[in-house]
């Protein structure tokens, strides 16, 4: 029962951040330049780490989070919104 409620929970936290970053992606380039690339990268991810806290018992739930909440980041740093904000405080 606890390894299932992890799972979920996990699952729960990834769906939630790959729908906030969808949305927020979309209200910052519109539907013309929307980043599917970057969208797939984080659903597949996800999918990766799920699927590595159900077959390890030992895996922490704190750590699953974590790891996919530093994996949104990297993934949101490369996107073109940011390397423009990036740009722009730079130079």
């Amino acid at each position: 029962m606890k390894k299932t409620l992890s799972t979920i929970l996990i699952a729960g936290f990834v769906v939630l951040t790959t729908a906030t970053f969808g949305y927020a992606e979309y209200v910052a380039t519109g539907a013309n330049s929307f980043p599917y690339f970057h969208l797939g990268c984080l659903v597949i991810g996800g999918l990766i780490i799920i699927s590595l806290k159900h077959k390890y018992e030992k895996m922490y739930l704190s750590e699953a989070v974590g790891s996919f909440a530093l994996y949104t980041v990297l993934v949101v740093l490369f996107t073109s919104p940011v390397i423009n904000v990036l740009r722009t405080v730079v130079g």
